[in-house]
């Protein structure tokens, strides 16, 4: 590499860089954690006609509680935000053919996460679990701050569901203000209320609601941008049918 231009871009440009030399790729750590072993039950899958088999881990016990706590509780919201099918406790160890990485080479992305980008694919795939073991050597590259950062990076590159988020929220705030403004007209007629509280509270909500929702649904514009701005393949040829 030229200069240091992250761990998800030294990745990708490995791949790119064989994937018209080689049949098949594995990709791997290099701090001795992943299971070599596990690579031949990779290409046994490989060669029953599976394009991409991931390598994922059997247990977590090598992580300590507070690691193994927010790598499950992230891909779990993942999940819930629609991040695609990523897949629970993988990280970068898979198997990939030739078809699929050119299937990879249509991304056009910029902001990489390809733990999320890989299922998109769409090629036939298959899991391979393992243990993983512990570190041989050194330290971590990705102490918390670039955790954080890289678990950033893949909600916001995989979906726009916070954006909807904010809008719904705003629909839910305007909603509830809406039925306390009818139940501050109920108290007034029935002469239970105290002047200019309710009123002014209500008014705070409601146009609170309201401000939210208008900034969900410019968000849901600039949303759409962010997603054309990706210029995502729009469909992979997974086999071409010639009966000539």
């Amino acid at each position: 590499m030229s200069r240091n231009r992250g761990h998800q871009n030294a990745l990708l440009a490995g791949l790119m860089t064989v994937k018209d030399f080689a049949d098949v790729t594995i990709s791997m750590d290099a701090d001795l954690q992943d299971d070599i072993n596990a690579i031949d039950e990779m290409i046994d899958k490989y060669l029953s006609g599976i394009d991409i088999v991931y390598g994922v881990r059997s247990k977590r016990d090598t992580d300590t509680f507070f690691k193994k706590f927010t790598a499950e509780g992230y891909y779990s919201f993942l999940k819930f935000l629609g991040g695609g099918d990523i897949v629970y406790n993988h990280a970068d160890f898979r198997l990939m053919s030739k078809r699929a990485l050119n299937g990879l080479a249509e991304f056009g992305e910029v902001n990489l996460f390809l733990r999320g980008i890989v299922p998109m694919i769409g090629y036939p795939s298959a899991i391979v679990y393992y243990e993983r073991a512990a570190r041989f050597a050194g330290e971590s590259k990705y102490p918390l701050k670039k955790m954080l950062f890289f678990a950033l990076q893949g909600i916001t590159s995989l979906t726009v569901e916070p954006i909807r988020m904010i809008t719904k929220l705003g629909v839910a705030i305007s909603t509830i203000s809406f039925f306390v403004i009818l139940w501050i007209f109920y108290r007034y007629f029935i002469g239970s209320t105290v002047i200019g509280w309710t009123s002014l509270l209500a008014s705070l909500w409601f146009l609170g609601g309201l401000i939210l929702m208008s900034v969900g649904v410019v968000g849901e514009y600039v949303g759409k941008i962010y997603l054309e701005a990706k210029r995502r393949p729009r469909y992979i040829v997974s086999e071409f049918l010639n009966d000539t």
